[in-house]
């Protein structure tokens, strides 16, 4: 069945991306995602126990989706390279962006983000947060830090758009984070608001760079901040943020992608806003999937919120249609690989001598002062 036949139910599911508690699919836990229809979900740590279990994890979690599509189900996680990398050893654990940056090796970003998207790819994983296109500018930014590749916009924009090409050499979708930019901050928006107050040239001259290329690159999706820009919107966060959303990245750099929101729990958003009016606000602002990482409850909340606001006509059926089109373009792109299996991606790349010599070979010529943040 096509997707413009679907129940308005199931459209509005596909919206949310969720994390969950767990290492397999309880009888539970697959009838709530059943329910819900949800279009992807997150993984962390807490979902892993090695890469056999997790390729089992996400091989039924794909049987549970085909009840409601034949495209896939976005299967997420946050594997950056440094200390963001949420499935670490016997996958290989990369180093920093930073060190990349350090480096200022396109080749190097490109082979990173072909050899991460392999060994995710090997266990089912159907799309990776990252990069950080960041410019990190603020030297007490410890929120970002050795995420980014470092403080020139360029270089940036170079070794980003490097790692995206590397990702979709090896067959999956990237993420570039955190749209605008979340270099010039010294707040984490996992515990508080962080406000940047540089101009909108200057935001134009240094954080739109990065994204303005990974745009050209072809970047399947990009992650929102839940960061101020006062010269943009003085009122809401990016997240939330039509003038940024609809404004700047969908009007101004032409976007045609996922817009993805960062963690919607985070306290950034969550602390100045009802919480059901938070995935409103992101969806009227512009973002296409909403992600939710933690506490079922809220989840439902929020589905449930979203579902009646456009059953009463408070939110138009239009902005859902043309959400669920996005995604549904990078499933397909995502089950068109998968059913070429172009490169192919086995448990064996997982960790294999070839990832781990390109990891050394990182450590081995960055810089070996331990204090070092960024170059």
């Amino acid at each position: 069945m096509a997707w413009k036949d679907r129940s308005l139910a199931e459209k509005v599911g596909q919206l949310f991306m969720v994390g969950f508690e767990g290492t397999t699919v309880t009888p539970e836990l697959a009838a709530w995602l059943r329910r819900f229809a949800w279009g992807g979900v997150i993984l962390f740590g807490r979902n892993a126990q090695s890469p056999a279990q997790l390729l089992a994890l996400s091989q039924t979690l794909q049987v549970v989706a085909q009840a409601h599509s034949d495209l896939p189900l976005l299967i997420a996680v946050d594997q950056e390279g440094g200390r963001v990398t949420r499935l670490s050893a016997p996958f290989t654990v990369f180093p920093s962006a930073a060190m990349l940056g350090c480096l200022g090796s396109d080749q190097l970003a490109y082979e990173v983000g072909r050899a991460i998207a392999m060994e995710l790819r090997a266990v089912g994983i159907t799309m990776n947060m990252a990069p950080v296109l960041d410019v990190l500018t603020h030297p007490g930014n410890s929120a970002i830090g050795d995420r980014s590749f470092g403080s020139d916009p360029v270089r940036v924009a170079r070794l980003g758009t490097a790692f995206i090409h590397g990702m979709h050499a090896g067959g999956l979708p990237a993420t570039g984070k955190h749209f605008p930019g979340h270099g010039d901050t010294h707040l984490d928006s996992h515990v508080a608001r962080p406000v940047v107050e540089r101009s909108a040239a200057g935001l134009e001259a240094i954080e739109l760079i990065p994204f303005r290329e990974a745009i050209q690159a072809g970047v399947d999706a990009l992650m929102t901040a839940h960061v101020m820009y006062t010269a943009w919107d003085a009122r809401y966060p990016a997240t939330l943020s039509p003038k940024i959303l609809g404004g700047v990245l969908r009007a101004q750099l032409g976007f045609r992608g996922i817009i993805v929101t960062d963690d919607l729990i985070m306290q950034a958003v969550a602390d100045a806003f009802p919480w059901e009016e938070i995935p409103l606000l992101a969806l009227r602002a512009g973002a296409d999937l909403l992600l939710i990482c933690h506490h079922r409850q809220r989840q439902e909340q929020a589905y449930t919120r979203v579902l009646e606001a456009v059953q009463s006509g408070e939110l138009p059926e239009s902005l859902v249609e043309q959400a669920v089109a996005r995604i549904q373009y990078v499933k397909s792109w995502v089950a068109r690989q998968t059913q070429e299996q172009t490169p192919p991606a086995t448990l064996d790349c997982i960790g294999c001598a070839e990832h781990r010599a390109l990891a050394a070979s990182i450590v081995k010529g960055g810089p070996h002062d331990a204090r070092f943040v960024v170059c």
